[in-house]
């Protein structure tokens, strides 16, 4: 081969070293949201296999099961991927050094690569390719162990808060059940702790599930609970509370939700979701008058506090839902949420796992 090619070879191959090298770096150290390309292809192509058979099965269960592997078995072969295209570019790399034939440098790198070291040389600078390649092969793979512990720590933070909530808002959770268990134990007007403790969860997955994207796909133990659902339910409890419930101020309930909005927005941006970032405080809700209305005599029957004036309290309630019903609907067709009332079941179709520019989704919904 001439001089041109063996330089092409060796761009190529290190061109293949660094895609793949800084796409494990910024998934797994970079504690930022920050998209990667190679990344979101394979957790694409997995998604495309786990949804086609998840959304034939009739029963929800049985499409739970299905894609509670989807996240874990995404994360577990990303490093495959990784290691395959490290090994390309060290083989395009090694035979750039003159190393032999293809056939020499394919056994090369893999023995490196899987630092085996059952191919030696006495050339330096193929000694410090396969030096560099067994460090990255072994990098890789105790980054990823490494990292585990950090996942489903906390994806544990997470399920902890979903799990406690079935105590307050029943499996699926719904507002109506919530307030109500609320009202019966006389407590609509000491709620102060639940929407500061909530605030703090909403804070806690808004960092989590931007720097590690597959934490939005990891479902709860139970086929029922869903982070999506558990947060539709609090956001609505909230802002009914802050709308609806008489008192001075509900401050806590009110930044509970600025808390929730802003977190579900920050994740749907990360995944390209679409919803109204200025919506206005009489923009159309996905609830309508009549289920605000059910939920509102519920709770006055139990002898809750409620607003003289219903109709200013249903505008004050769909001002603040506003600010979150498109994202939340979003979120809870992409991660195929169990059905809950409010939020699931207001969409039925999966939304394909595709991301779009966050520019071009905002352009189309105030459009």
């Amino acid at each position: 081969m001439s001089v041109a090619v063996h330089v092409l070879l060796g761009l190529v191959g290190a061109a293949l070293i660094l895609w793949a090298a800084i796409s494990a770096a910024v998934t797994f150290v970079v504690p930022r949201g920050t998209p990667v390309r190679l990344t979101r292809w394979v957790f694409l192509a997995v998604a495309v296999l786990f949804r086609s058979v998840a959304l034939g099965r009739e029963s929800y269960t049985a499409r739970d099961r299905v894609m509670a592997f989807y996240a874990p078995f995404a994360l577990l072969i990303l490093p495959i991927v990784w290691l395959t295209i490290i090994y390309a570019g060290f083989t395009l790399l090694l035979l750039a050094l003159r190393v032999g034939s293809m056939h020499l440098a394919l056994l090369m790198s893999s023995s490196s690569l899987f630092t085996l070291g059952s191919i030696g040389t006495h050339q330096l600078p193929v000694a410090a390719a396969i030096a560099v390649e067994a460090g990255l092969g072994l990098g890789l793979v105790a980054m990823l162990i490494s990292y585990l512990p950090t996942i489903y720590s906390s994806y544990s933070r997470r399920e902890i808060k979903v799990t406690g909530l079935e105590t307050m808002a029943g499996s699926p959770p719904f507002v109506g059940t919530m307030l109500y268990r609320l009202a019966l134990i006389e407590r609509l007007d000491h709620t102060e702790a639940i929407w500061r403790d909530w605030a703090e969860w909403f804070a806690d997955i808004e960092e989590t599930h931007t720097s590690i994207p597959a934490l939005a796909f990891f479902r709860s133990p139970q086929p029922e609970r869903s982070w999506v659902t558990a947060a539709g339910a609090i956001l609505d409890a909230a802002s009914i509370i802050a709308s609806s419930v008489t008192s001075e101020s509900h401050p806590e309930a009110q930044l509970c939700i600025r808390s929730g909005y802003i977190s579900l927005r920050r994740i749907g941006d990360y995944f390209g979701l679409p919803y109204p970032p200025n919506p206005a405080p009489d923009d159309p809700i996905s609830i309508t008058r009549a289920e605000y209305d059910a939920v509102f005599e519920r709770l006055k029957g139990a002898g809750a506090p409620m607003v003289e004036d219903q109709e200013a309290g249903w505008r004050s309630f769909a001002g603040w839902r506003v600010n979150y019903d498109a994202v939340l609907l979003e979120l809870a067709s992409l991660t195929i949420a169990p059905e809950a009332p409010w939020s699931s079941d207001r969409s039925k179709d999966p939304v394909a796992f595709t991301r779009r520019s966050s520019r071009r989704a905002r352009r189309s919904a105030t459009q």
